[in-house]
């Protein structure tokens, strides 16, 4: 887990912190991105502005928040945060609610995190390792608990007809690196246990860009609230719950491509 481990410094952790509402929290989350030199006050503005105009997309699995905006002059250098709160909030996602643990990232470019993202979306689904979370005491023991991390038992499909389909699948958020990037990465783990992969691509991208490229991909899979935004391209969308859940995208799978 280095490339998780290495963008989260233990002066970024902050464990049952206390937040009033969702603003608090994020808040918190970016207080400690400021504190460790990550990025500047602007930057966690923009994560609350994020939240307020696309919605709690940022609720990517029960319980859990990843706060982010786009890269902009505010990030000094990638790095994450880590806040568990002591009292959960409520962001106002259908099923994710209530949060008890935001992650914040700033990225200084949209490649510096892709591989800390994949660990990341690992460590939030992988139930022991969540309650070693839970349980973590100090940020020492936050970092032991991610570098334990285990994986699913793999899944096995037989190839049907992905070969002759178009052979793109788009995760989708509001800007195409954050909550995109986790679904992408649990989905890749699907298509790689299915023996797919050398079928199938897999692309974050980003509502503008998903609209001019539904044309050529199968399927859209991304949030409620992003599906709302994007509206009918053409293709189907298909609404994930727990983008860090490899259950959830295997059962969307088998059904979206009639597995």
């Amino acid at each position: 887990m280095s490339a998780l481990v290495e963008l989260l410094s233990d002066e970024a952790i902050g464990l049952d912190v206390r937040a009033a509402d969702w603003q608090e929290a994020v808040t918190a989350a970016g207080r400690l991105l400021e504190h460790t030199g990550v990025a500047d006050a602007p930057y966690t503005q923009s994560m609350i502005d994020n939240v307020t105009e696309n919605g709690p997309y940022i609720l990517i699995a029960p319980g859990f928040a990843f706060a982010h905006a786009r890269p902009s002059e505010a990030v000094h250098r990638t790095g994450l945060s880590w806040v568990r709160l002591a009292e959960p909030v409520e962001f106002g996602h259908p099923s994710n609610d209530p949060v008890t643990l935001v992650v914040a990232l700033a990225a200084k470019d949209e490649d510096a995190h892709t591989q800390a993202m994949a660990q990341l979306a690992k460590v939030i689904g992988d139930p022991s390792t969540k309650a070693a979370l839970d349980a973590a005491a100090t940020p020492a023991e936050v970092k032991a608990a991610i570098a334990g991390d285990t994986e699913e038992a793999p899944a096995h499909a037989e190839h049907s007809d992905a070969a002759s389909s178009r052979n793109l699948i788009l995760t989708v958020c509001g800007n195409g690196l954050g909550t995109s990037l986790f679904l992408k990465n649990t989905l890749e783990q699907v298509l790689d246990r299915w023996g797919w992969s050398p079928y199938l691509t897999v692309e974050a991208t980003d509502t503008i860009s998903a609209r001019g490229k539904a044309k050529d991909a199968d399927l859209i899979l991304t949030s409620g609230e992003i599906a709302r935004t994007l509206g009918d391209v053409g293709i189907p969308v298909k609404v994930i719950d727990n983008f860090t859940s490899t259950t959830e995208l295997d059962a969307a799978m088998r059904e979206l491509y009639d597995v």
